[in-house]
């Protein structure tokens, strides 16, 4: 087995669920983005590509068996998972596809007739996924960002066909097209991936020295994004053809936005609800009256305070809210009052307190029923005790 271990490198066990996978990858996705790591953006450009590497396997229960038994390369003696196709990791389904049918073949050869189908031409390019942090009021209004992303695109030079005269790939003469190699061992035919062209089944007579013939070549490209209005933690973006370029003039494969939402300094949002945590003075939560609360989209809502409110006492505010993504509908706001007690009183105003402590003492109405009525379970609690 590889020194790779791809249950380490995402930190979960080996018989981790779909669950604990998912989890262990977004967090390691937003661990690594390239906003948090600006210190040192190559090392974590180098976790993430590990990380996307192991999960795109362990999440797919084909590649993950298949790892469990032969590890990231592969069948011993097959050339490994590595040169089947697929990503720079090696792993991809028809890289597995390969896989399985190299075993069946080698154990059977021409005895059942059977062929492979050729894997001519132009490859798709792999898809690829960045992580990208917004604001709550981005997430509730969208937005259009541009994102400057590593990738592999076309060659300039080629225009993407790996040619430096621009002419076609011929018929590998080694394979004749095939892709594969067989070699008779006694009774076995052993069937192996072709050397010369990699399992392609085509050469490039003069491969273009920019790109080694692969039309494509690392770099960096500007991609436009656009963020839905009420967005939630989590989702995902997708931008179709803007992942890696194919390779030798293949289509590209597509870019993946994953959202992640900043905490917010007075909101917190359960779905389409949010919540604010509004202190209040004590005079206005007893006599009442009106306050202004803040509200996502940057205004004030005015709020009538009904006299005797206390804390922890919440008002909804409908349709104030976060936006449901794809849709007119909005969310509310739930305002949770806080009382605030008075501090810093000088003579004057401690002297007033002390006069309405005493007069609400004396006039034998329930002003404070919530303590009058937990010191009488306490009393009576007591009571009980003593007989």
């Amino acid at each position: 087995m590889s020194e790779k271990d791809y249950y380490k490198i995402l930190g979960v066990e080996r018989n981790a669920s779909e669950e604990d996978l998912k989890k262990a990858y977004r967090k390691l996705a937003m661990k690594y983005h390239p906003d948090r790591n600006k210190d040192n953006p190559k090392e974590a450009e180098e976790k993430i590509k590990a990380v996307n590497q192991a999960y795109d396997v362990l999440k797919d229960p084909q590649k993950r068996a298949a790892y469990d038994r032969f590890g990231p390369d592969g069948p011993a003696g097959m050339g490994g998972m590595g040169g089947m196709g697929g990503g720079p990791g090696g792993f991809s389904a028809e890289g597995f596809g390969a896989a399985f049918s190299d075993i069946f073949e080698n154990m059977f050869g021409d005895v059942m007739g059977g062929g492979r189908r050729s894997r001519n031409g132009p490859m798709r390019g792999s898809d690829m996924q960045f992580s990208l942090d917004i604001s709550l009021e981005d997430a509730f209004k969208g937005k259009e960002v541009k994102l400057k992303i590593p990738t592999v695109k076309s060659c300039e030079t080629c225009n993407g066909t790996g040619s430096a005269d621009g002419a076609a790939p011929v018929t590998c003469e080694s394979c004749h097209g095939s892709g594969r190699i067989r070699a008779q061992q006694g009774f076995f035919t052993i069937e192996r991936t072709c050397s010369t062209c990699n399992g392609t089944g085509s050469v490039i007579k003069s491969p273009c020295a920019e790109c080694a013939g692969a039309g494509r070549v690392r770099g960096e490209k500007t991609v436009k994004v656009t963020i839905p209005a009420g967005i939630a933690e989590g989702q995902r973006v997708r931008l179709s053809g803007e992942g890696e370029a194919g390779v030798r003039g293949g289509e590209s494969g597509d870019l993946y936005v994953l959202i992640g939402i900043k905490p917010h300094k007075l909101f917190k949002r359960d779905a389409a609800t949010l919540h604010c945590r509004i202190p209040v003075p004590m005079t206005t939560a007893a006599l009442g009256g009106q306050i202004d609360v803040p509200t996502i989209e940057g205004e004030k809502a005015q709020v009538r305070i009904p006299a005797g409110t206390q804390t922890g006492q919440q008002i909804r505010l409908k349709g104030k809210g976060m936006k449901v993504l794809r849709s007119e509908t909005r969310g509310d706001l739930y305002i949770e009052i806080f009382v605030e007690t008075p501090v810093n009183l000088d003579k004057k105003q401690t002297d007033l307190m002390k006069q309405l402590d005493e007069t609400m003492q004396k006039s034998g109405r329930k002003n404070t029923p919530e303590s009058e009525g937990f010191f009488k379970k306490v009393k009576e609690l007591w009571d009980d005790l003593k007989e």
